[in-house]
């Protein structure tokens, strides 16, 4: 069974009105080039928000730039390892200097299937260096720029991992605990005003999830089919993947004012995965 990616089109976004999101305003999302990263950047910037997205691919995140402007939004693309900090200290000050920062969504992540027994530790620490340590150097660069304007909100983009642990995934599962780890550490700090969460979702048609499927299937000795199958949709209520922009309009519902009760917590978007096992 073959699954691809799905198009977005404007009637696929959710469109809130909320006076923050204007021109003015500054949405920073990472992992823009590909799949939630490209879903957030285009649901942020027809809600208005000027968006400014961070990613390795270049010419994969102008591809996104092209669509968030032809869907009437407004984007640019800084080419950046989130690996490095003067990279990522220099995307914040183009970003700065293009309005206020307002939004922060870490959504950048990689996948590595392996036991722990056999994980390799250059994998581990390239995971937790893109996938927890940059969204929180982000998260620490970006909250001064928020408190200026007296409100702000980061969004982590994190995974029914980040409420159970599936078997070869444990960096993957480590990271998406962290997250929401961090999210509520922000949100205890930010007294209302300074506001974090988490998304939690199962498998998304995105690249990160279609690309794992044939080292699910050699890991567990079992055909591709059955991976999408039982082990992908096997808990979940819903035999459906979610789309990337289902995934977006949660992230923009959360920075909007109405989510101001969103302070530390985490949407759990899942069919049921987690919950009803």
């Amino acid at each position: 069974m073959e699954i691809k990616e799905p198009v977005i089109k404007r009637a696929d976004v959710l469109v809130l009105e909320d006076g923050d999101f204007c021109k003015e305003n500054v949405c920073i999302v990472t992992g823009c080039g590909t799949g939630i990263g490209r879903a957030t950047s285009i649901a942020a910037g027809v809600n208005k928000l000027k968006v400014v997205g961070i990613d390795i691919n270049e010419t994969q995140g102008e591809k996104t730039v092209e669509m968030v402007k032809a869907l009437g939004g407004d984007m640019i693309c800084v080419k950046a390892d989130l690996t490095q900090d003067k990279e990522l200290e220099t995307a914040v000050e183009r970003a700065a200097g293009m309005g206020q920062i307002k939004y922060l969504a870490n959504i950048a992540g990689i996948q590595h299937i392996d036991a722990v027994e056999n994980f390799p530790m250059e994998k581990y620490d390239l995971m937790q260096g893109l996938m927890l340590r940059a969204p929180f150097f982000l998260s620490q660069l970006t909250i001064p720029h928020m408190k200026r304007s007296g409100t702000g909100v980061v969004a982590n983009m994190a995974s029914v991992h980040a409420h159970i642990c599936t078997k070869n995934k444990p960096v993957y599962n480590i990271t998406k605990f962290g997250l929401r780890a961090l999210s509520q550490s922000i949100s205890a700090e930010g007294e209302g005003k300074i506001r974090s969460f988490t998304v939690s979702t199962g498998f998304v048609k995105t690249p990160l999830a279609l690309n794992q499927v044939a080292a699910q299937a050699e890991q567990r000795g079992i055909t591709t089919d059955q991976v999408m199958y039982d082990v992908m949709m096997g808990s979940s209520r819903v035999k459906e993947m979610m789309s990337p922009i289902e995934v977006g309009n949660l992230i923009v519902f959360g920075f909007s004012r109405f989510s101001k009760y969103l302070v530390g917590g985490d949407l759990l978007f899942d069919g049921g995965m987690v919950l009803t096992y």
